[in-house]
């Protein structure tokens, strides 16, 4: 028993060091993403927010589809997971929620403090410095829990356990990750010549097996799915660009007439129940 309970203590530290290892290369990634932020990046275009105040529940973009599922916060208590510089704190803030913004960076959160105050809505948000595998927020106290590609930073035990913890009984969390199952397709992504500016060093892509797990403490689960190959082919080459919409529709299409190519897909919207 004390030989079991030691490799007990030394895995839980282990993973504890690791997540800490995390944590800290964001830090450094998210300071140099605040200095290089100018305020005029901060300032909402009303014709791309207007696309997430009431999105369609049948639209064909995986981020408008997130927050359909939000429905009406108005006056809820909505957790804004892992902020960031506060894009999305914007969005739900504008349709009436009562927002919390937690992330490790105070950069960032200053930042959306900021963007907050460019877009005319100061104070309409309180955030909070934190880290998502220790959520500084009561138990039962999140009407719903909202990240965008945020999971695939972290490690999902610690954050699913969290996630739980902070939700009301019959709570609700979403979130916007990109899933890769296919073999062929990790092996065609890695010949697009293209990477993003602002990558974390140990973000990765999910699995569906990660995603299953996740939600396996919540009491219900639904997963739809986005993204086939050529539509990062569209978003990622720039002659290809202008078709990116129709690329989107396409893409809708397709995997509501063949669901037998979700394994192919590149972006999952996860709704999980507590």
């Amino acid at each position: 028993m004390p030989v079991a309970m030691g490799i007990s203590i030394a895995k839980v530290e282990g993973v504890i060091a690791e997540q800490q290892t995390w944590e800290r290369a964001e830090v450094v990634r998210s300071a140099s993403e605040a200095l290089h932020t100018p305020d005029e990046q901060l300032i909402g275009d009303e014709a791309n927010l207007a696309r997430y105040l009431n999105p369609p529940m049948q639209t064909v973009y995986p981020k408008e589809y997130a927050f359909a599922l939000l429905g009406d916060v108005r006056g809820r208590t909505v957790l804004d997971f892992g902020c960031g510089s506060g894009a999305n704190t914007l969005l739900l803030a504008r349709r009436g929620a009562n927002v919390v913004g937690v992330d490790i960076s105070a950069e960032l959160i200053a930042l959306a403090q900021r963007r907050l105050a460019l877009n005319g809505l100061p104070g309409a948000a309180r955030f909070i410095v934190g880290s998502a595998h220790n959520l500084p927020m009561e138990a039962d106290s999140v009407d719903v829990v909202f990240g965008i590609a945020i999971l695939h930073h972290l490690d999902l035990e610690a954050t699913s356990r969290e996630v739980h913890r902070v939700l009301k009984p019959g709570g609700r969390a979403i979130f916007q990750e990109p899933v890769r199952d296919s073999r062929l397709i990790r092996a065609l992504r890695r010949c697009v010549p293209y990477r993003q500016p602002d990558v974390s060093p140990f973000e990765r892509p999910l699995t569906e097996r990660e995603v299953t797990d996740f939600a396996a403490r919540f009491r219900d689960c639904s997963v739809r799915a986005f993204c086939l190959p050529f539509v990062n082919i569209t978003e990622a080459l720039p002659p290809l660009r202008r078709y990116v919409h129709p690329a989107y529709r396409l893409d809708g299409a397709l995997l509501k007439r063949a669901p037998v190519l979700k394994p192919y897909t590149g972006v999952r919207v996860l709704q999980v129940t507590k």
